[in-house]
């Protein structure tokens, strides 16, 4: 009997875990709840220490060329400096992909998908005064942007919701631009451009920068399988994104290859104290050209 038990007490834990993804409306399948709990347990330095230069916290990579010169002078004032300079190139990204957004005026609304500690919203709101909504299955990640945006003063025009992007609920049509910035790859691509197209208002635009697989090279390398099993998330091929685009309202007007701009942050990065073991990875798909950084803009039809 005694041997029962251990496999007994697995199919309880497992009934308890299906139990728990029935009865929560926002995580509808247990591997929403393991990305959800790794958010929520995430307190990665590259992610905290690069927010604390000015209050905007990203979860995304960066681009641009890379200010060598904070590897020189005073040993202890160097973590301090390359700190500084990756955020820059981080902030340098988010700035590009809201450079995308369209015409937005005051009175518009736009939702950032999948928004992390909420970084680009508020950039977005600091740009154009609009409303916005960020959405993320992390209820930590929503709490910490609530209060940064309190902190800021725009919380009547900046809010943060624990919500899946699949379904938000919002209403349709609402929205004039709506992105993910570096989180397309935990879901399947048909049904969040089904629900971004379903939320966005005719002609309204939607962006995003995604890592993605080139279907040239073939199948996803080594190490892509690697960043997968890291960040616990599926890259897509760059072709499904147009598929899925196509099928779903949404027609590219623009396509920028981020590739090349993004390796001096990599370069950098691997380089301090704050890597994280997956850098070299990153680099090795880029250089081989198995992997691609792109940004799509998209108006909807």
């Amino acid at each position: 009997m005694a041997r029962l038990q251990q496999p007994l007490q697995l199919v309880k834990i497992h009934n308890e875990r299906s139990s728990s993804v029935t009865a929560n409306p926002v995580l509808s399948s247990l591997y929403q709840h393991s990305v959800a709990d790794y958010w929520n347990a995430e307190q990665n330095p590259v992610n905290l220490r690069l927010g604390e230069v000015d209050g905007i916290y990203h979860h995304h990579y960066g681009i641009g060329e890379v200010d060598w010169s904070v590897l020189d002078g005073p040993e202890e004032t160097r973590q301090e400096r390359i700190v500084a300079e990756l955020h820059r190139l981080e902030s340098a990204q988010a700035q590009v992909l809201i450079g995308h957004l369209g015409d937005l005026r005051p009175h518009h609304r736009v939702m950032d998908a999948g928004c992390g500690r909420g970084g680009s919203s508020l950039l977005v709101n600091m740009r154009h005064d609009c409303y916005v909504d960020g959405v993320s299955i992390s209820e930590s990640q929503v709490s910490f942007a609530n209060e940064r945006a309190k902190e800021r003063g725009v919380d009547d025009k900046v809010r943060f919701h624990f919500r899946n992007m699949l379904d938000t609920g919002f209403e349709a049509g609402s929205y004039q631009a709506i992105w993910n910035n570096e989180s397309t790859m935990y879901v399947e691509l048909s049904l969040l451009f089904a629900a971004h197209a379903r939320l966005l208002a005719r002609g309204g635009r939607y962006v995003t920068i995604t890592g993605c697989y080139n279907d040239a090279y073939g199948l996803p390398s080594r190490a892509i399988s690697q960043i997968n099993a890291h960040y616990i998330c599926d890259i897509h091929s760059r072709s499904t994104y147009f598929k899925e685009m196509a099928a779903n309202r949404l027609v590219p007007i623009s396509v920028i290859d981020l590739t090349a701009v993004t390796i001096p942050y990599w370069e950098l990065r691997a380089k301090t104290q704050l890597a994280t073991g997956i850098e070299e990875a990153f680099l090795d798909a880029y250089r081989n050209g198995s992997f691609q950084y792109l940004l799509i803009a998209a108006d909807r039809v």
